[in-house]
């Protein structure tokens, strides 16, 4: 073997902290938090090879300002000798931040190899952190919302959707009486802060200025137990109340100004009739907003959303729903409504009845994670005339977000309608799969003098669509635009503001498209809490996708603070229900006749469990696991067993949803594949029993951690007495069954265990390599392969043939028909081009896009080896006729990278493999050559090492079992 190992530096450049960052948040200056004692985390760069913190020193500021003058106050400094960079506590010796309060922090680092306390970095750049309103009492706003007339007038029925209000408060900023000795700047603004949310969602402007950049804000979480909001800085944005920020000598009048609509508050949710499908959390959206004005005296103003001032309008939005989309006039638009300056329909505004505060029970928080923005600009490949005349716009990507119109040139009143969809079938737009969602907006155009110069431009505010093709009617009046509409619409992609985890590539351009499918079907359903899909009626928190995805998601984004606030919503909603976590979180489902009753449900139900286990795994934050541990006991608690019999299994007589959508399933019975569905629920039942002793341990929860084991020890004997023959044969002898019990280790004794490694090889290769998994077995399936690989019969191989197949089902098929996302189902749109016949028919669905995690681990051969992936493996799987494979994947230390290449040999070599890997500072890996290689592994420290070995590839492609053997 060869090898040579790089240095991440060149001599010229100096060794530094980058990155120094407060909790999981992705940006250095965060605004808004509830966290009282933050902790911090930085990375390294320029640093040599090999390079270990062997201590740091940390100072911390109060301060509102970055820091630029040594001499300003500090609050504390520490030299700590240890090697932790990640997570590391608040100072011991500091109290809890307080509300309002803005700190920055700064760090510096010595190398193990420095004398001790022996700084080794300069300081690194500032990072700040500012609480929100963390007591309730800090709060002075109450809930307002429009006139209860309003309702009466608009609604004939429960289910009549309605349009976005318009709030608007005038305001004087005043400081108050100051000596007269004062100079004029201590009356000037020091800072402004616009604390805000809404039931419902709500786009806020200041003075005719936009306040943020969030898309359908406060987000979605469950209404009845946690409400976001949201805190801006809005200094730039008030006129002051000094004699230079004034008019005639009065000081100038400020406005703040909130569009507010029903959003998923009380606007129409899931597939039920529209008389029980909206108004889950409440009957009609309210606003609560708290602007804060501090002068540099120290003196604060507030305006709050309980003053008298306060009015609302009936906006141009006339429909703002999430499923059926938008409706706007822009004839009823007012100018200038959220300005100081007059405006035409001043006659229109009605004082605000005020609601009352917010209830008790009802939490407040802010900084949990990053909001939904807007997030690229998608403009179309293609412009198509169907046979029926239709004009469709194809963007080339199915996605998700909504569609903008520009230079829009038509006389008053014209309409142009935008119908989305994701697929087209029979040549025309396929919109028998969105059920009873519309997907449809409509742009009442204002004619006059918006015809001229640029024309008129829109988009909606409140809603958002899943689609690749958009069909556009009433644009033929525009004749401007008539010839160039591939330039006068685009899409704009929205989804929570994640940053990039990683990438991956390989020498198989159609691998290379299924994970890209993977990567924009998580970026189309993780809209500020992790959906099942975006485009139908329904759009829901579904627990067991998330269950089977999370251990993916964390690989393609940074998406641990999302998942977190999310799976607080999961233990409040548990909580309400003795343990079980329902099927959708936040749960909307309670009118329904058959979900309506929240049951114990397999899979789904250990989410509670999966789930933080994979943000810690990603993480190594050890309080993720704290926070969720009592939703994690509840859970194992509240699974019903057997009376009698195998009473540490499930009880067998409940219905459960098994391997949902198992390609064998009939369309019209997504839970009736080939595996027994009890089988599915004992197996995930031990696997959590394993897990949650793990997490107590972790916790040194220890008596419970040895009550788990006890448990799981007796679930895993009775699972083999009731499942399993002596020989090691399932009773269900199908892909799931033999993938669960491989992963999970359920088979007691070693012999058992190698039959049913050899029974999975032969069922795929007797099925052609064709996928026989569905929701559950799906993320194990190609590792069991490779497990089953380690005790001989080419297990790796065939996890590769599993994975390059392109005959339906596999995961190529959607990727050779076209696809762009994961689909619900392998054969969501059939060979001949028509959509599958099931009510289950989801273009966007990530859930089988979780063997993305096996391309990662497997044939990258990127894993980590501890949590937070401070030590790191590098064994990448050599085959299935890959020639080269690349994953990079960003950790809490940085960098990690895993890079192979095959070569031809040299003389009697049959190959040569070329590996690079890469360790960020502060992180070993142990580095695992392919079996027969001269060197089996070895463990190195942070820098970019080579490697080259003589390797013998198996042969390719791998054959299946014919009828006759």
């Amino acid at each position: 073997m060869e090898a040579t190992s790089q240095q991440q530096q060149q001599r010229h450049e100096q060794p530094c902290i980058a990155g120094l960052r407060f909790e999981h948040y992705s940006v250095a200056h965060q605004l808004g938090t509830q966290a009282v004692r933050p902790r911090l985390s930085w990375k390294f760069a320029n640093v040599p090879a090999g390079f270990v913190q062997l201590g740091y020193e940390l100072e911390v500021y109060d301060s509102t300002t970055i820091i630029t003058d040594p001499g300003q106050k500090i609050l504390h400094r520490e030299v700590v000798e240890s090697d932790q960079s990640v997570l590391v506590p608040w100072p011991a010796k500091l109290p809890d931040l307080v509300s309002r309060q803005a700190v920055f922090a700064r760090s510096r680092a010595a190398d193990a190899e420095a004398a001790q306390n022996t700084i080794r970095t300069p300081w690194s750049e500032p990072a700040s952190i500012e609480t929100g309103l963390l007591d309730r009492g800090d709060w002075q706003g109450q809930l307002i919302s429009s006139p209860p007339s309003w309702g009466d007038e608009c609604q004939s029925a429960a289910e009549t959707p309605r349009g976005e209000e318009l709030y608007r408060a005038e305001f004087d900023v005043v400081q108050p009486a100051t000596p007269a000795a004062v100079e004029e700047a201590q009356r000037q603004i020091r800072s402004a802060r616009l604390y805000i949310t809404a039931q419902g969602v709500y786009e806020a402007e200041i003075n005719g200025r936009r306040v943020g950049d969030e898309f359908l804000a406060p987000g979605w979480t469950e209404y009845r137990s946690r409400l976001r909001y949201q805190c801006y800085d809005v200094t730039g944005y008030i006129h002051g109340g000094s004699s230079s920020n004034s008019v005639g000598g009065r000081p100038r009048k400020n406005v703040i100004g909130v569009r507010v609509a029903e959003g998923w508050f009380c606007g129409r949710l899931s597939w039920l009739d529209d008389s029980i499908a909206r108004n889950h959390f409440g009957e009609r959206p309210a606003l609560l907003a708290q602007l804060e004005v501090t002068f540099v005296d120290g003196a604060r103003q507030v305006v709050v959303s309980t003053d008298s001032s306060w009015r609302v309008t009936r906006g141009p939005t006339l429909l703002a729903e999430l499923y059926d989309g938008e409706k706007y006039d822009a004839r009823l638009e007012i100018e200038g409504w959220s300005g100081a300056e007059k405006h035409a329909a001043a006659a229109q505004w009605e004082p605000v009845p005020v609601r009352g505060p917010l209830p008790d029970t009802v939490a407040l928080i802010t900084g949990e994670a990053a909001p939904v923005r807007r997030i690229e600009v998608v403009r179309p490949v293609q412009r198509i005339t169907t046979l029926s005349g239709k004009t469709i716009l194809d963007f080339g990507q199915n996605l998700v977000g909504y569609t903008r119109i520009k230079r829009v040139r038509a006389r008053r009143g014209h309409k142009i309608t935008l119908s989305h969809a994701e697929v087209l079938e029979k040549g025309e737009l396929g919109t028998r799969p969105l059920r009873k969602a519309a997907n449809r907006d409509e742009y009442t155009c204002k004619g006059s003098d918006s015809s001229a110069g640029e024309g008129e431009t829109w988009e909606p505010r409140f809603t958002f669509h899943g689609y690749r093709y958009v069909q556009v009617e009433g644009n033929n009046d525009n004749n401007d635009n008539n010839g160039d509409l591939l330039s006068c619409v685009e899409t704009v992609v929205c989804h929570t503001d994640m940053a990039p985890a990683g990438s991956f590539s390989c020498s198989d351009e159609l691998l290379n498209r299924l994970h890209a499918n993977v990567t924009w079907s998580m970026r189309g359903n993780f809209l500020s809490i992790p959906t099942d899909c975006p485009q139908r009626d329904e759009r829901l928190g579904w627990t067991g996708d998330i269950a089977m995805f999370a251990p993916t998601a964390t690989l393609l984004y940074n998406c641990t603070d999302m998942l977190r606030g999310w799976l607080r919503d999961l233990a409040a909603e548990q909580a309400k229900h003795a343990g079980v976590p329902p099927l959708v979180v936040p749960n909307v489902l309670t009118r329904d006749p058959f979900f309506g009753r929240v049951t114990p449900v397999a899979v789904w139900g250990d989410v509670a469990v999966l789930a933080p286990w994979a943000l810690y795994q990603a993480s190594g934050d050890v309080e993720i696991l704290r926070e969720q541990y009592q939703s994690m006991l509840d859970w194992v608690a509240a699974i019903p067993r057997n009376k009698t019999g195998n009473t540490h299994l499930w009880k067998s007589s409940l219905l459960q949803l098994g391997d949902w959508l198992d390609p064998s399933a009939p369309p019209d019975n997504p839970a009736g594949g080939k595996t027994d569905a009890i089988l599915v629920a004992d197996a995930f039942l031990i696997h959590t029993l394993d897990t949650t002793a793990e997490v107590a341990a972790l916790l040194h929860q220890n008596t419970d951690a040895e009550r788990l084991r006890r448990e799981a020890a007796s679930a895993r004997s009775q699972f083999a007495h009731e499942y399993l023959t002596p020989a090691g044969r399932l009773v269900s002898d199908s892909q799931t069954a033999y993938a669960l019990a491989i992963v999970f280790g359920l088979f007691p004794s070693p012999a058992q265990r190698r039959h049913a490694c050899d029974r999975l090889v032969y069922l795929v290769r007797r099925n052609a390599f064709k996928i026989g998994t569905g929701f559950a077995g799906t993320p194990y399936i190609c590792e069991a392969l490779t497990l089953a690989g380690h005790q001989g019969g080419g297990g790796e191989d065939v996890a590769y043939a599993l994975l390059r197949n392109e005959e339906c089902p596999s995961w190529l098929y959607s990727v050779k028909m076209g696809a762009t996302t994961i689909w619900e189902r392998y054969d969501s749109m059939l060979a001949d081009g028509s959509v599958n016949p099931g009510e289950m028919t989801s273009f966007n669905h990530y859930a089988l896009g979780a063997v993305a995690r096996w391309m990662w681990e497997r044939a990258a051969g990127l894993k980590a080896l501890e949590a937070g992936w401070r030590r790191i493996q590098v064994a990448p799987v050599v085959g299935g006729g890959l020639t080269r494979v690349k994953a990079v994947h960003y950790t809490p230390y940085g960098k990690v990278g895993s890079q192979w290449v095959l070569e031809e040999g040299e003389e009697d070599e049959e190959e040569r493999l070329r590996m690079t890997v890469t360790v960020p500072p502060n992180a070993t890996a142990e580095v695992v050559f392919p079996a027969g290689s001269e060197t089996e592994k070895l463990v190195v420290g942070s820098g970019v090492h080579e490697f080259s070995v003589a390797v013998k590839v198996p042969a390719w492609p791998v054959k299946p079992i014919g009828l006759f053997g």
